[in-house]
């Protein structure tokens, strides 16, 4: 029994190490010319911004620019829509959603510090979480006011705007009185709080920026966590319920 528990695990090891491995092999050359010729289509704004081998032999994961991850042959000729999933000791694992996951935490940590809005953790900080925010959202409100008990658990909370009803709205009006304020912690959470704030859209503020940077993460709606590796979670989780999303319980 033992024996068959040992050989199953070192299989699913080796599996995963060989999937891992095929992936971060380097793309020749002349695949990458021949799939940017054959997939990119300026006539309908597609342009290829990463090429990387697949955990697939002869298929490479082909990411557009504002655009989809799409699998292709060497050729180009052929290529699949949709996300390639692996089954793993724990179920189903989405490859696809992996690679996304990557991207985001590359994108988040782009970000300035200086251009978001951050309720540090007490004491030693265990991870962190980016939150696109709309202070209009009943879920972005409900959110809100677990923050404290998330940063009491060692979890520093960095907000970015998102105004889900686009940069014309109401919402980016008071999205932006909170980046514009001299304090903007204390702005935003009033303004989540109901509390009436005076309009202060002033020049500079990065919530237009943001509110692009969330939709070419795949944003709809908010609140969207993203977490310390990249993860998207989209919706409401409570406190309890993220320590369990970030390991930390």
């Amino acid at each position: 029994m033992f024996k068959r528990v040992f050989i199953g695990a070192v299989l699913v090891a080796f599996t995963a190490f060989s999937l891992l491995t095929r992936a971060a092999e380097p793309v020749p050359a002349n695949v990458q010319d021949s799939l940017r010729k054959m997939l990119e289509s300026p006539a309908n704004g597609l342009k290829v911004a990463t090429i990387e081998a697949s955990e697939i032999a002869g298929m490479y994961a082909v990411q557009f620019q504002e655009g989809p991850l799409v699998y292709a042959s060497a050729s180009g000729q052929f290529f699949i829509v949709g996300d390639l999933f692996t089954v793993g000791p724990a179920g189903y694992v989405n490859l696809a959603e992996k690679r996304r996951d990557g991207m985001r935490a590359e994108e988040m940590a782009a970000v300035s510090a200086e251009d978001m809005i951050i309720f540090p953790a007490e004491g030693e900080t265990l991870s962190h979480i980016s939150v696109f925010t709309d202070v209009t959202c009943f879920y972005c409100q409900k959110l809100h006011r677990e923050v404290p008990e998330l940063n009491k658990r060692g979890v520093e909370v960095r907000y970015l705007a998102y105004p889900r009803a686009g940069l014309e709205s109401e919402g980016y009006r008071k999205l932006a009185t909170a980046w514009c304020a001299e304090n903007p912690a204390l702005a935003l959470t009033r303004l989540k709080n109901g509390e009436s704030v005076p309009d202060n859209v002033c020049t500079g503020s990065p919530v237009a920026a943001q509110y692009q940077l969330g939709q070419s993460l795949g944003v709809r709606g908010t609140p969207a966590i993203v977490t310390a590796t990249g993860q998207m979670i989209p919706g409401y989780q409570s406190a309890d319920e993220l320590m369990v999303t970030l390991g930390l319980r």
